[in-house]
């Protein structure tokens, strides 16, 4: 019915609380121990050789001009997303580029965007990124390795906590070689395989900027600081609108990776209080495209008369991304979710199968594992390869993951409330010390009941939460349902003063250090990633094995034994995906035929049609 996610579609990878997916290269060597190359992939060799002319999934003829709007969801006070202050606006990170750049149809490699080449030796212990002197920020000052190093350091000691520790581990140093030369030296003892993308993916800033400015990096602003990407703020008005206007004077159109790509003259985002009235103002024309995250609305909504009359369209466009991890999160940090049963218990009284059937009209597919809809998705019982991975950490291990079957989302009937999983869940909480009382309600021995409380920022989520609060309060939980508004929702996540909410995991298909603030024991306390404060010493290890893997086979088998040990640990009740996109448009934007598997690329390489639009409205239709 409703996938919890707002955003599109980034125009760049960033690798700033998430680190950049893996990804290393093949090139001929510059002598014999340095490789020099217009790009890396972790493993294997790069699709696109050095001087290809376009990406494959482009249209490298695409016009440019014209608009595209969407919605936001509440509001916004800041427009800088690299600090814990403040809620930043929509795609504000778009005005920062970096050294390289991801595409859409690799999921490990990276190619040269600020950085022409990058030179490393075969250990990857230090990476050279040679720099495009062309490169300039959108006010015209020259962008130089000194900014590459400022951007680093002042990431490396204020930015997001979560990612400060993670680069503070890996990074040993980073120095400017000449003005367009800039060399990056891994902390000996580190797994390097990811490290050159890892950096290579920094958002850039300018230094003179914030010296001229003074702007405070930690505190929230909304004046964005000075980037050299394609985008620069055309205007904003707060909690209402924000317009960024393509730079004409852009200092990369015409390289080969851009080609085909940046199209839209203006990228305007609306903002609406919830999904319902958002979903009003898309069908009034307020803005022109979006992706329908409500299986009632896809459903039922769309016969207003701009879908009869041929105006909008319905779009499934297929999807070959990773699930989103989209879930109910147990916070750990509480005490009465220590228990694994606890947990356990609370999951099985949610009932997807009904769900899917009564509220999201069989659109949806249950997610079971951190890594749905891919190839690294543990299935069944552990391979020989996993194994070698959990065998070491057998008395670390939760119980069955050695010689069981993999932990599968619990499966209910087509009734509300599942009898059996009401007496299996019953039978969890009496072991657990949680009995029934004479009121219906479950306390544990200093007479507390069991209190559940479901934080929600979401209206079209009510259908949803409602049903599985009825389903906890017949199990004998003290279950609350607290709706509050976007604001708060961030305060509360960020502070982590909560029971459980709908969170992400968002993994990768080359995973690497990004898993650490996800799930690893250190980020537990402070990752704003790590919602649910979750730490093992066999996922640590695990994570380790995963970041320090030199081959596909290895990693596959490595992420595969991680999954099943994170799915066994229970911290999470999943909810749903789908693999096609469900997007609706007002009928002026094109796409090329063959889409990438990564990407639908809406703000990327979608094109604007003036012709169609003349027409529409001539219609009427604005």
């Amino acid at each position: 019915m409703f996938m919890r996610s707002f955003s599109l579609q980034p125009l760049r990878v960033q690798a700033l609380g998430l680190v950049l997916p893996a990804a290393l290269a093949l090139a001929a060597p510059a002598n014999a121990d340095i490789i020099t190359s217009h790009g890396i992939s972790t493993f294997g060799e790069l699709k696109y050789e050095a001087g290809f002319p376009h990406l494959d999934y482009v249209n490298p003829d695409a016009p440019k001009g014209g608009e595209i709007s969407v919605w936001g969801f509440g509001s916004f006070d800041s427009m800088h997303p690299y600090t814990t202050k403040g809620r930043s606006g929509q795609l504000s990170s778009i005005f920062f580029e970096s050294l390289l750049e991801g595409t859409a149809d690799e999921p490990d490699s990276v190619y040269g965007l600020v950085a022409e080449s990058l030179e490393y030796p075969e250990d990857r212990s230090h990476v050279i990124f040679n720099m495009r002197p062309e490169a300039r920020f959108s006010d015209g000052s020259p962008l130089t390795a000194d900014d590459v190093v400022f951007s680093y350091e002042i990431l490396r000691d204020k930015g997001l906590p979560s990612f400060r520790a993670v680069i503070q581990k890996q990074v040993e140093s980073a120095e400017a070689l000449g003005p367009h030369r800039v060399k990056f030296t891994f902390k000996e003892g580190e797994p390097t395989r990811d490290l050159p993308q890892t950096v290579g993916g920094l958002p850039i800033f300018s230094k003179a900027y914030y010296e001229a400015s003074g702007a405070d990096f930690e505190a929230s602003t909304l004046t964005p600081g000075l980037g050299s990407g394609p985008y620069v703020l055309d205007s904003l008005e707060v909690g209402q609108q924000i317009v960024y206007r393509r730079n004409p004077d852009y200092w990369g159109k015409d390289l080969p990776i851009n080609k085909g790509r940046h199209n839209f003259d203006r990228i305007r985002i609306e903002y609406f209080a919830d999904y319902n009235s958002a979903f009003e103002g898309f069908k009034a024309g307020t803005y022109t495209y979006r992706t329908e995250a409500s299986s009632k609305i896809w459903a039922t909504g769309y016969d207003f008369p701009a879908v009869q009359n041929g105006w909008a369209k319905k779009d499934t466009p297929p999807d070959g991304t990773l699930a989103s991890g989209q879930s109910f999160v147990f916070n750990l940090r509480r005490d009465k979710f220590q228990d694994k049963r606890v947990r356990q218990a609370i999951g099985m009284m949610f009932n997807f199968e009904w769900s899917n059937k009564t509220l999201f009209y069989g659109i949806y597919e249950r997610i079971d594992s951190f890594w749905e809809n891919s190839y690294l998705k543990a299935e069944g019982a552990p391979t020989e390869g996993e194994l070698a991975f959990l065998r070491p950490l057998a008395d670390k291990l939760p119980e069955g993951v050695l010689d069981g079957p993999v932990v599968m989302a619990p499966a209910s009937s087509e009734r509300q409330l599942d009898r059996k999983n009401l007496r299996r869940a019953s039978a969890m909480l009496d072991e657990a010390g949680w009995p029934v009382g004479d009121d219906g309600m479950r306390r544990n021995a200093a007479g507390e009941t069991l209190q559940v409380e479901i934080l929600n920022d979401s209206q079209a989520f009510d259908r949803v939460i409602n049903p599985y609060i009825e389903n906890l309060r017949a199990l004998g939980v003290d279950a609350v349902h607290t709706r509050i508004d976007n604001a708060q929702m961030t305060e509360r996540e960020r502070s982590f003063n909560f029971d459980m909410v709908v969170g992400n995991f968002r993994t990768a298909l080359t995973p690497g250090s990004e898993l650490e603030q996800y799930f690893g024991s250190e980020s537990a306390e402070f990752s704003i990633f790590n919602l649910a404060g979750f730490g093992s010493e066999a996922v640590d290890s695990l994570i380790d094995s995963v970041t320090a893997a030199e081959d596909r086979t290895t990693l596959d088998d490595a992420t595969r034994a991680l999954d099943r040990v994170l799915r066994a640990e229970v911290f999470w009740v999943p909810q749903w995906f789908k693999n096609t996109h469900t997007v609706a448009y007002y009928d002026m934007y094109r796409y090329p035929e063959n889409l990438p598997p990564y990407a639908l690329g809406t703000l990327d390489f979608w094109w604007f049609d003036q012709a169609a639009h003349d027409k529409l409205k001539a219609a009427g239709a604005f």
